[in-house]
């Protein structure tokens, strides 16, 4: 059995990216910089087509995709992570979707103290002006045609225009 210090330098992080945002943008660089590999997990995959989980894993997906190509950043993967609503086995959920990592990116207390109990090296990441991004704000602006764009990566808006989700966003929350 190959140890969890093996691969040294290969990282994770988790989060919704409903929708990506530039905010998520910064953190994945700074991640990415200091990784050999850098998987990316799509946090709750399994929602979507909610006011508060818009995309689908797919769409969310090709978000990060092709931010990442645009911007040249090739040492990451990507993975969609359901949740299983059972805590004592959601570490090990993650790690059987996920390619082997030591050092796990986070600053949610609960994902933190999992990891930290299953044995992975902890990094806080910065937070990057929260009040502007965060995706309860780039969601709200998308609803009430408030400028959003301005709020997330250019290819990001060019997935959430092809799959019309401010569209779906607007009609899921009634406010078509």
């Amino acid at each position: 059995m190959v140890s969890k210090r093996h691969f040294t330098g290969h990282s994770l992080m988790i989060g919704r990216f409903q929708p990506l945002h530039n905010g998520h943008m910064e953190v994945i660089r700074k991640c990415a910089a200091e990784s050999e590999n850098l998987t990316i997990g799509i946090g709750s995959a399994q929602y979507s087509h909610e006011p508060d989980n818009p995309f689908t894993a797919g769409e969310r997906y090709l978000m990060i995709d092709e931010v990442m190509r645009d911007e040249g950043i090739a040492n990451y993967c990507i993975v969609p992570i359901e949740d299983v609503n059972r805590y004592s086995l959601w570490v090990a959920q993650v790690e059987s979707l996920s390619p082997p990592f030591s050092t796990v990116y986070s600053n949610n207390p609960l994902t933190r103290r999992l990891f930290k109990e299953a044995g992975y090296e902890l990094r806080e990441t910065p937070l990057y002006n929260r009040e502007v991004y965060s995706g309860t704000v780039v969601r709200r602006k998308m609803v009430e045609g408030d400028g959003w764009r301005p709020l997330v990566p250019r290819k990001a808006a060019e997935v959430i225009d092809y799959t019309d989700g401010v569209g779906r966003l607007r009609e899921i929350s009634g406010r078509d």
